[in-house]
Order: C-alpha cells, then structure tokens, then sequence
C-alpha cells in the first residue's frame, strides 16, 4: 500500500552546501538518507516531497556544519498481510515467479498459482497449467492477495503472495471467471461440451 507519511529528524549541512537555500540542502540531505531505504515501521522509503526546515541551526565546536531540525513529508509503500494487489510478472524461476508490485517483488510460488499441474519453463519465460492448458509469462499482468512480509534487519523484504482464491490471478482468467458468474448456464454448457461422451 501507498503511503504519505511526516517525518521529522536533525540534518546536517556540510559547508560544501552553504551557497545553497536551507531548504534545497536540506531535502538533498535528505534523500542521500532516506529515499530507496527500507524502514520496518514504514517499508520502502519512494520519495522525499515537502521539508520544512527551522533556520535557527546549532553549531557544534569543531565541526564545521549546522544541524537544523527538518518536518518533512515522504511517500512509501508498505505490503500489508491479506492486502489484494495488482502486479506483473518479472521474472520465470524452477519454482515460480517473480511479480513486481509497487515498488518491490513478490513471490508468486507454483503452488500459490491455481489448484492443477503446473510446469515451469525458464527458458521459454512460462508457466502452463497441464489440464486447463492456463498460462503465466513474463509480462502477465495480475491480480493477488499478500500471504506473507518480512522485513529484515539488513533492508531486505521479501514478500510472498497467492492467486488461489476465487477472482485472483491473470487479468484473462478473472475476466472468464466473470463471464462465467454472470451467466452461469452458458458456462455449465460450455463445460459440458469439453466433457468426452459417455461410450453406451
């Protein structure tokens, strides 16, 4: 999930920055800190956007900077347990794929995908499904409920997410699954006609 969230911290301002405004030393500070970081309270740091910064600054004796108190806004993106997301399929592995939402990856495990056998092909980028003959590649775009987060204390995040539960997974198995609910008869026909006939 998406975020703007206020922040406040202290920055130092190098000498090197003097000859600029307070306010534009003070967001360059602050993105070489905080932007691309990964916080356990607020996931991934995108973005600094609005910095207020107080210009009554300290000086400390023998250090040749200011530090000066900063309110500042942020947008993050935090994965949140059970959160339905949409993303697309980066990346093919032996044990399924990889799917980039907002701004990190999830994984998307074989057996996370659809109740039927399922062949991973890395070389060709593909996913099949042997009996309904469905199929995941690079570039599939879909949607997913988020199963598991962990945030490590190296600023690492794996995510973990699933497409087995009712109007998940490719965009063109949801649609089918919504043609389906919405004219239940013509989908009974049509799965009567794949069934083999009934030798007498």
């Amino acid at each position: 999930m998406f975020s703007i969230s206020t922040l406040t911290d202290v920055v130092r301002i190098p000498p090197k920055l003097f000859g600029e405004s307070l306010k534009k030393a003070a967001i360059t500070i602050l993105r070489e800190k905080y932007e691309s970081m990964i916080n356990p309270e607020l996931g991934y740091v995108i973005m600094i956007l609005e910095t207020k910064v107080e210009k009554m600054g300290k000086v400390i004796a023998g250090d040749g900077g200011t530090y000066h108190r900063v309110e500042f806004t942020a947008l993050t993106f935090s994965p949140k347990l059970q959160e339905i997301v949409r993303g697309e399929i980066v990346e093919i592995t032996d044990f399924g794929a990889f799917v980039r939402i907002g701004a990190t990856d999830a994984l998307l495990h074989l057996s996370q995908i659809m109740d039927d056998y399922l062949k991973s092909d890395v070389k060709s980028g593909m996913i099949l499904a042997n009996q309904s003959g469905r199929t995941m590649k690079i570039g599939t775009t879909l949607r997913a409920r988020i199963t598991a987060v962990s945030i490590g204390k190296t600023a690492a995040m794996k995510v973990g997410i699933t497409c087995r539960q009712p109007f998940l997974g490719a965009d063109e198995w949801i649609e089918e699954e919504i043609k389906k609910s919405k004219n239940p008869a013509a989908a009974a026909a049509s799965s009567d006609k794949k069934k083999p006939a009934e030798s007498k």
